[in-house]
């Protein structure tokens, strides 16, 4: 436990870059949003203002997920970390950041609400579809986001350090196929409105769990190929 602490805090050497970019994206993002509803006409501004600028932060966690392996991992090695132990301390920082994240989201969700959306009558983080869910349910929702585009950088980065350029290409190539039959599957079967229906159904923690699920597969995937990687 004590080497997977320490590979954690090896990962927060470069504080500005896993820290403080988030920190400015979340903030930059949502004075910019208030920005563009302040010079909104007064018409505009009638009903109530969406905007997605709150999650650009969950985005970064896509680049944390590569910058993380391709920064740390070779140095790592030459330290002889051993691969499960840079994959476990890794995987842990950033699910503490993740809920670190979550829980603030939630936090500007309620300060939302209770200022009138800002003052705009907008949604920014207390969006309605997960705004009127359990708190619990808020939380894990966006902290299973985070983890999912955490975790599909990661993967990205393990390809790359085991196959090079040319098993990222192939892999993402198979990524597209897979998605391309599943779509032309539900096509020849004229299951559209059953998938609408099914989407439309499904609640927040639902969801979730799906989401969670394919966290659990990358997960795995990106151990098993961390284990062969070299640097």
């Amino acid at each position: 436990m004590n080497r997977v602490i320490k590979v954690a805090r090896m990962q927060l050497i470069n504080k500005w870059t896993f820290l403080g970019i988030p920190m400015v994206i979340l903030l930059g993002s949502t004075l910019l949003t208030f920005a563009i509803w302040a010079m909104l006409p007064p018409g505009a501004r009638e009903g109530t203002l969406y905007s997605g600028s709150g999650q650009a932060v969950m985005w970064y966690f896509l680049a944390l997920g590569i910058q993380s392996l391709t920064y740390t991992f070779p140095f790592s090695q030459a330290m002889s970390v051993s691969r499960r132990t840079f994959y476990l301390g890794t995987l842990g920082l950033f699910a503490a950041i993740a809920m670190a994240y979550s829980i603030l989201y939630y936090l500007l969700g309620l300060v939302e609400k209770a200022t009138g959306g800002w003052g705009f009558n907008g949604q920014l983080f207390a969006l309605d579809w997960i705004a009127g869910n359990h708190p619990v349910i808020q939380v894990l929702f966006y902290f299973v986001a985070m983890v999912l585009l955490f975790m599909i950088g990661f993967w990205g980065a393990t390809v790359y350090l085991r196959w090079k350029a040319t098993g990222l290409l192939v892999a993402g190539i198979g990524v597209a196929a897979l998605l391309l039959g599943v779509l032309a599957a539900v096509g020849l079967n004229d299951a559209w409105p059953q998938v609408g229906a099914w989407f439309a159904a499904m609640q927040v923690l639902g969801l979730s769990i799906v989401l969670g699920l394919v966290c659990v597969a990358l997960a795995g995937g990106s151990y098993l190929t961390l284990r062969r990687a070299t640097t």
